[in-house]
């Protein structure tokens, strides 16, 4: 890749701090060691090394937009600092192209003492904007904030809502040839939320490029053109966004005795997930694929650290659910599912009392618990089954994962017909938890895919 065509380029980068027990223990760093070394004898450290990055390699094109995923802790942030160069690293060099408009926390270079429109002349010049070039964007910058007569007080008065508002127009009205952004939106509402990600796509469209951190796995895959997975300040795999997020998922959920076997076998297969040399993501937040594209072949497969901490048993009142799960279409256990895979869920039931009209039935729901959908064995109780007792029954559900990417739970119930009316047996709340892994190819746009099928032609003129 020639110099011209790299916005950012990280070689070898690497961040050391100093950890110090007690305070006396950077005093006794910053005299004993060179009279060690005076004395003829081995210099001695008086602090344990921690390395937030380590050894962090890669560059970005330009135009590319580049997601940057990981666990708490991973060296995301310390990545960041050191590209926008507010952080010096302890090894490596970084290269940047252009000028680079930064979003890494809240109000990062306000002063609190100073008013939001003083800040935003401050912020200005410090990202390298002349003064008429700032009288320019003077008023785009206050229109997009919308932080009203308060741009005349201090920023100390602001709320967390009206910091980040200041600080994003500020960083995006700079016409920036690289723009980082690290989380600092999760913190605006929904409104201004939509409005700040729409003008991130223009800074796109423009041609310029885009790196960030996200916790948002369907933010990654839609936006980005590649993705990087990084752990413990080590950079494990970089590729395609929805090959990265898989892996940065079965990463975040694996139980900690297996942590480090998920980060080798991810660290082993890297080799396999590289984008080539001019290859972008299939969708990179541009458009979909044509009609005729085959179908990914299916990559569910089972997180054993994906389990339910929120499940709620009914008490029992004569049947008793055991081993819900849902397989694929080879019959094998999986809670990864790949977007419009066929699967099935399944319960086992034992009737231990006499009982009519039985119906066995599913719901799934979000995380905040809205139900989606669900489905029994019968219309209504007069269709159900007749029980007798010690009887056992193996319940299936077969469905279409069509939903967007994200978390899921489903329940499973039974029930009976009793004089006061239909009553549950049993019934688990939150009975599998199941994470839908993000599509490039997915063509629909809001929660719940309902499988409709677009057709285009054109129309012949009267």
């Amino acid at each position: 890749m020639s110099s011209e065509d790299f916005s950012i380029r990280v070689d070898g980068l690497s961040k050391r701090y100093e950890i110090y027990a007690q305070p006396v223990d950077r005093l006794k760093q910053m005299i004993l060691p060179r009279a060690q070394r005076a004395a003829g004898r081995p210099a001695r450290n008086y602090f344990s090394e921690f390395w937030a990055v380590r050894d962090v390699s890669f560059d970005v094109r330009r135009g590319e937009t580049v997601g940057i995923v990981g666990r708490n802790g991973s060296g995301k942030s310390t990545l960041l600092q050191m590209i926008c160069g507010t952080l010096n690293p302890t090894l490596g060099t970084i290269a940047v192209n252009g000028r680079i408009a930064a979003l890494l926390e809240l109000g990062a270079g306000f002063n609190p003492e100073f008013t939001g429109r003083e800040n935003v002349r401050l912020s200005g010049l410090l990202y390298g904007l002349s003064e008429q070039e700032l009288n320019a964007r003077f008023d785009a910058i206050l229109d997009f904030a919308e932080i009203g007569e308060f741009v005349d007080q201090p920023v100390k008065t602001y709320s967390s809502g009206m910091y980040v508002r200041l600080a994003f127009s500020v960083a995006i009205n700079v016409a920036p040839d690289v723009l980082v952004v690290d989380e600092a939106l999760s913190v605006g509402d929904e409104a201004f939320q939509r409005k700040c990600f729409a003008r991130i796509e223009a800074i796109r469209e423009s041609g310029a490029t885009v790196l960030f951190v996200s916790h948002a796995a369907g933010m990654v895959v839609e936006l980005c053109n590649r993705a990087i997975l990084l752990d413990g300040g080590e950079l494990l795999a970089q590729g395609l966004p929805k090959t990265i997020v898989s892996r940065y998922h079965k990463l975040l959920y694996a139980p900690v005795h297996s942590i480090a076997a998920v980060r080798d076998q991810i660290r082993g297969a890297a080799s396999h997930l590289e984008c080539e040399p001019g290859i972008e993501s299939t969708n990179a937040g541009r458009g979909t694929l044509a009609g005729n594209t085959p179908s990914p072949p299916d990559e569910s497969w089972l997180d054993e650290g994906l389990v339910p901490r929120s499940t709620l048993r009914y008490t029992a009142r004569g049947a008793t659910i055991g081993q819900p799960c849902v397989t694929n279409e080879h019959g094998r256990r999986v809670n990864v599912l790949h977007a419009g895979g066929e699967y099935v869920y399944s319960f086992n039931v034992t009737i231990q009392k006499p009982a009519l009209g039985v119906r066995f039935g599913m719901a799934i729901k979000t995380t905040t618990g809205f139900a989606l959908g669900g489905a029994t064995t019968a219309a209504n109780a007069g269709e159900g089954l007749v029980t007798s007792p010690d009887r056992e029954y193996r319940v299936r559900f077969r469905f279409r994962a069509l939903l967007a990417p994200g978390v899921y739970f489903l329940n499973a119930g039974v029930t009976a017909a009793e004089p006061e009316g239909e009553v549950f047996l049993d019934r688990i709340i939150d009975a599998v938890m199941i994470r839908i892994m993000p599509d490039g190819r997915r063509l629909a746009t809001e929660l719940v895919d309902f499988d409709v099928r677009p057709d285009v032609e054109m129309a012949a003129l009267a």
